[in-house]
């Protein structure tokens, strides 16, 4: 995955990372579009909030909230209290409506939301027609991470059931994190990478299970 883990253990172990290294290609890694692909149809954060109409919500009880919700995960429980804490700076907490696509099948995004609060759909269109709900997300889910990850086309669509509040973490943001705090991305991006796995060997056995 674009040899992040080099990059980190060439960094040492302080939690600054050096100026050098953060110079040229390396310093919008996740930020940078696939090679050949338009930034035009890149879809970034920023975009979709303003067309979701997305509102700011307060940051303070937003991140307890999430602190409370990935203690209970057993992949995202492993971070401690303070690397929850030190996610703050980089996350964006707002609020969306209900009925309100959130992530577009098909489409290039680089940012992950992570429901704090209501309910989310994710759907995925079958080459043959068909719609099907791969999940119902609830509070604590990650949403998003595989396009985070790599830039990459989405695999399926997640829109809000009811009113949402929602933490977005940017490709801008993650390479900021990438700079100014290595050893939290370096947590933040194992745990993704993990999850992201584990979900697409269940998504995989399950739509290979459905008749074409």
């Amino acid at each position: 995955m674009r040899n992040w883990f080099g990059r980190w253990r060439a960094q040492g172990a302080g939690d600054r990372a050096p100026a050098s290294a953060a110079s040229g290609l390396d310093s919008a890694l996740f930020a940078l579009a696939p090679q050949g692909l338009d930034d035009a149809v890149m879809v970034p954060w920023e975009a979709r909030a303003a067309e979701l109409g997305a509102r700011s919500i307060a940051a303070a009880p937003a991140v307890e909230t999430l602190k409370t919700l990935w203690a209970r995960d057993r992949h995202m429980g492993s971070l401690e209290p303070g690397e929850v804490q030190r996610l703050q700076r980089f996350l964006q907490f707002v609020a969306v409506g209900a009925g309100r696509e959130i992530i577009r099948q098909h489409e290039y995004g680089n940012f992950m939301v992570v429901l704090l609060r209501g309910a989310m759909a994710v759907d995925r269109c079958q080459p043959w027609g068909e719609r099907l709900r791969l999940a119902e997300s609830r509070p604590g889910e990650i949403l998003g991470e595989m396009s985070l990850l790599d830039s990459g086309v989405r695999f399926s669509a997640c829109t809000t059931l009811t009113d949402c509040d929602v933490a977005a973490l940017s490709a801008e943001a993650m390479d900021e994190m990438m700079r100014s705090d290595p050893r939290l991305a370096a947590a933040i991006a194992t745990l993704l990478a993990r999850k992201l796995s584990l979900r697409l060997r269940a998504v995989s056995a399950r739509l290979s299970d459905r008749p074409h």
